[in-house]
């Protein structure tokens, strides 16, 4: 890399690879590096951070409580959206990256950073989705990856060189799989998980009982939603992050929101990942319910075709290009009318809608009854049919 780095902003999570990263970003650039961790509900994991920070060398470091934003203005966007991955994937990791790159450039300009720099490897998503986060906030800004530049090739290169350097680690061989946690999900990655037909051992999950496990007694819910946003549960309103953590609890307890799928990743290799993501499957289903009931028909036909665009580009990391952005108008303005309450039943694994209304509704009972109604002609139908039969006739 041209020019000396001064100062460096790091992407820090405290695990092994980013505890290595301080100690060889010291070595390697003779500079001072600044460690950030986003606190997006990942809970007691940042207890240790600060200390093992300043212990590995970092001269400082940030921990900033992102939840609210986190919710409001990335998970609460892209739920309007009814985004879903290849559709499985409700996206959890993805839509966190672009927020820890937005709070590390403002911390490398406050600080008078040279560079900013993250953990993820030469082969993932994450390095893509940080660097155009970075780049499309601070386009002159030095970015260092190194697992794209240093002699380590594998994990057990890394522990290595913790212990060469006396970093503190915590390796467990009880856990041969990498984790992301957040206010949306839990990730699984690697190790066991890397043979796709070998089933996730059960004592991984974190957020959800098996669908054995839970409760033989249902779980019931009505979700407030206001212009396409849930704001309340059972009539209490909460702010968005409450809302996620609230779902989390209640919707992992009854054995929701596990996925286990094999993923195609932006740079070309496909991938197995195993996901946790209680809450966000109740709001995805509640907010689909909610829409079935206020959306025309073709508005929804239109924002249901540019799904797997909206997706990808979340996805691929270009949550600050013009294309999102603008993309992001239209369905924040199809949303609108999106308001009323979706009732729930949570049961093993599972969620079903039971009912739903609102002061939009398009449904109309004198229209849809199959009772004597005095608002339809039945013989109306005859010549809609006979006028869609046309060109089916002139092509027999």
């Amino acid at each position: 890399m041209s020019g000396k780095i001064n100062k460096v902003v790091l992407a820090y999570s405290g695990g092994l690879d980013t505890s290595v990263i301080i100690r060889w970003l010291i070595e390697t650039y003779d500079c001072e590096v600044i460690a950030f961790a986003a606190d997006l509900g990942q809970g007691e994991e940042l207890d240790p951070l600060e200390e093992k920070a300043l212990k590995t060398g970092a001269s400082k470091i940030y921990i900033e409580d992102l939840k609210a934003e986190f919710a409001r203005d990335y998970v609460y966007p892209m739920l309007r959206a009814n985004a879903v991955y290849e559709g499985d994937y409700l996206l959890g990791t993805s839509i966190a990256r672009p927020l820890i790159g937005k709070k590390q450039i403002e911390i490398a300009l406050k600080e008078g950073a040279d560079a900013v720099s993250h953990g993820a490897t030469g082969k993932g998503n994450d390095q893509v989705r940080f660097e155009l986060a970075y780049y499309a906030l601070k386009p002159d800004i030095k970015v260092i990856a190194p697992w794209r530049e240093w002699d380590l090739k594998s994990r057990s290169d890394c522990i290595n060189y913790a212990k060469k350097h006396q970093i503190p680690i915590t390796v467990s061989a009880e856990k041969p799989y990498s984790c992301d946690r957040n206010l949306l999900h839990l990730s699984f990655e690697g190790g066991i998980l890397e043979d796709p037909w070998a089933a996730p051992p059960e004592d991984m999950f974190v957020l959800s009982k098996s669908p054995e496990a839970a409760p033989d007694q249902p779980s019931f819910l009505e979700i407030d939603y206001e212009s396409g946003d849930a704001v309340a549960i059972n009539g209490k309103r909460l702010a968005p992050h409450e809302i996620l953590a609230e779902l989390n609890q209640i919707a992992g307890e009854n054995g929701i929101g596990r996925v286990d799928l094999v993923e195609s990743r932006f740079v070309g290799m496909k991938s197995r990942g195993v996901y946790e993501t209680p809450g966000g499957t109740v709001l995805h289903v509640a907010h689909r319910a909610m829409e079935s009931l206020t959306l025309d028909r073709e508005v929804r036909k239109i924002r249901d075709s540019l799904i797997p665009t909206y997706a990808a580009q979340v996805y691929n990391g270009f949550w600050f290009a013009p294309e999102r952005e603008n993309l992001q108008k239209m369905i924040d303005e199809i949303q609108k009318p999106v308001t009323g309450s979706v009732r729930l039943k949570l049961y093993k694994g599972n969620v079903t809608v039971l009912g739903r209304k609102s002061p939009n509704s398009l449904f109309r009972e004198d229209l849809a009854t199959f009772e004597k109604d005095e608002v339809y002609n039945q013989r109306d139908a005859e010549g809609f049919i006979k006028l869609n039969a046309l060109r089916l006739k002139l092509r027999a």
